[in-house]
């Protein structure tokens, strides 16, 4: 299967996806309890699918998408202050057109990145249930073996890194995996895959200075000089 084939049909299945009601029922919700900021859009209020380059070399792997962000504008990091954050970076290093990201038809696209997330669907608090992850997990899977040329992940937040292990132990890359700690900045290495590890954007970490714009390019820097061989 080509592999635009397989990324479209992969984000058919994303969109149809109904295994987690509380999660459904969470996005629909959101949907008609809109912000009055954006009280005469029409919200997207389903499982949000991956978002980039089908041949991607660097997938990154977020938390799941923000009630009134992602789960409003239906694509990935789109329409909130953390996407705003995430592609500042990703554009510096030519990963993203913009560096800003709206709406889904603001032209922006990734060259050589594909965003994805452990949940597809906006949970209540931002925290979706263990079940909800090991649900989404198969996706998340499915993604991984499409990326024939996958060299790097990036992974936003410490939940992100767990489900990322927990894959590669299930891998042949991941075979004889150390545990392994989450901390901004660490790098854990997998047969020929780098995982690399940053304070997810959310404003919590963003306004606190917890994680700065300099702290996240550098990331992104370290990905692309991954990619390029320079490391």
């Amino acid at each position: 299967m080509a592999r635009q084939d397989w990324f479209e049909k992969l984000n058919r299945r994303l969109l149809d996806c109904q295994q987690c009601p509380r999660l459904r029922e969470h996005c629909s919700r959101m949907a008609h309890e809109k912000r009055a900021a954006y009280r005469d859009q029409t919200y997207h209020g389903r499982p949000v699918p991956n978002f980039g380059d089908p041949k991607a070399r660097l997938l990154v792997v977020g938390l799941a998408p923000a009630a009134h962000g992602a789960n409003r504008t239906g694509r990935m990091f789109t329409g909130d202050r953390s996407g705003d954050f995430l592609f500042r970076a990703m554009h510096a290093e030519r990963f993203a057109s913009q560096p800003t990201a709206t709406h889904a038809g603001d032209g922006l696209t990734l060259e050589d990145a594909l965003i994805t997330a452990v949940a597809h669907c906006a949970p209540p608090d931002n925290k979706p249930t263990r079940f909800e992850i090991d649900a989404c997990s198969g996706y998340l899977q499915q993604t991984f073996d499409a990326l024939s040329d996958l060299r790097v992940v990036v992974c936003l937040g410490r939940l992100a890194f767990a489900r990322i292990v927990v894959h590669l132990r299930q891998s042949d890359a991941g075979c004889g995996l150390r545990q392994a700690d989450f901390a901004h900045g660490a790098e854990l290495k997998a047969g020929g895959l780098t995982v690399i590890c940053s304070y997810h954007p959310s404003q919590q970490n963003t306004f606190t200075g917890r994680l700065t714009d300099a702290m996240l390019r550098d990331v992104f820097v370290r990905a692309r000089r991954q990619l390029r061989g320079d490391i």
